[in-house]
């Protein structure tokens, strides 16, 4: 669409005057002594009625970044702009990964284990107490019949009925000891138990909450032929990784899954805390081919997940990320991006800024 020229009004009718005024006499001289002033009026009248079409490019307008070539937005960053605007680049090769099982984790509350802890020490004291009384009684009841005639019936009966009452206290003893070890192995499964049981470094550092006890549930009707010695689990609200690692068999399963359950330990100072829920990973024995692809080379808009891969020189186009694909140690491994390629892995953010920065461009320039 052309622009009409429009002139000021001011300069219009001093054109108009000036004109008038040079075809007399008088005017002649003034010619003369205004020819500098007549010469800048001169330009600035041609450049105010040359049509914008025809006038030069404006000096430092941007050049355009963004393309659509092969029916995708391309987006061109030099070496110096991707270092300006924080974007970072590097090349992946296929290879093979093995995959990881997300599961549900739940950090529990160990006051059930403290209880058991301190109980069973109570009642091992207390067994140790009885032992040492029944000794005392049987030596006593022992030698009351050892004396014979010269120990009077009175103090049989009372060395004989001390000695039986140590031995009832005794066999209590023992069966509130036996009944806090299966209480704790029923509870807690053999690994804990015991450990409760023997008071050892590990349900030493659960009560000292040095480390957190965190029950890991697979999904439904999903199985691992043995649980992996460690596993990861992510901290809200960042979802930085932790470490877990493998205690034993759970005794029971999550009521609100309903799948298969391990015990695992996780530091105390990681971030979870208990009664804290946690997505956990597992990696399993199955394996799939492809390119790992980061968590901070993925970006979200409009609701999917995209990559940036290069497709040039200095050109990068998106990439959707599949839903469903895979993770393997904590990247996403992606199929379809051929044996090799290089891939924006860190601020893609700015370059989807920059392609809808173009976008928006080249939107304005169409209503122009």
């Amino acid at each position: 669409m052309r622009r009409r020229v429009v002139l000021p009004v001011g300069l219009a009718l001093g054109v108009g005057v000036l004109g008038a005024l040079m075809l007399t006499e008088a005017g002649n001289g003034l010619r003369v002594a205004a020819g500098p002033s007549l010469s800048d009026l001169h330009d600035r009248l041609s450049r105010a009625t040359t049509p914008a079409a025809h006038q030069p490019a404006a000096q430092g307008r941007p050049s355009v970044r963004v393309a659509v070539e092969g029916g995708r937005a391309v987006v061109r960053l030099s070496d110096e702009e991707r270092a300006r605007i924080g974007v970072a680049t590097a090349r992946h090769v296929q290879a093979s990964h093995r995959i990881e099982v997300q599961a549900f984790g739940s950090v529990l509350d160990l006051a059930r284990v403290t209880e058991l802890t301190n109980s069973y020490a109570s009642a091992k004291a207390q067994l140790q107490t009885a032992e040492a009384k029944a000794g005392v009684s049987r030596a006593a009841f022992v030698r009351a019949r050892s004396l014979g005639p010269y120990a009077t019936q009175v103090q049989l009966e009372t060395a004989e009925g001390t000695f039986r009452t140590d031995e009832a206290a005794l066999a209590a003893a023992q069966s509130q000891v036996r009944t806090l070890a299966a209480t704790a192995q029923q509870e807690w499964g053999t690994v804990i138990g015991r450990a409760i049981i023997e008071r050892s470094a590990v349900i030493t550092r659960l009560i000292e909450r040095t480390d957190f006890l965190v029950q890991v549930t697979l999904p439904p009707g999903e199985t691992l032929k043995a649980p992996p010695a460690t596993a990861s689990a992510e901290v809200p609200p960042q979802s930085e990784r932790v470490a877990l690692r493998y205690v034993s068999p759970a005794t029971r399963t999550d009521q609100r899954i309903q799948g298969v359950s391990s015990f695992y330990t996780v530091a105390g100072d990681s971030g979870l805390l208990p009664g804290m829920s946690t997505l956990a990973f597992l990696t399993s024995e199955r394996e799939t081919t492809g390119i790992a692809v980061p968590e901070s080379a993925v970006v979200h808009w409009q609701g999917n997940a995209w990559i940036y891969r290069s497709v040039g020189d200095d050109a990068f186009a998106r990439h959707p990320l599949k839903a469903d694909a895979p993770i393997s140690a904590d990247a996403y491994v992606v199929d379809d991006l051929g044996p090799e390629a290089e891939i924006v892995v860190t601020g893609p953010q700015a370059v989807l800024s920059e392609e809808l920065k173009g976008q928006i461009q080249a939107a304005d320039a169409d209503d122009d």
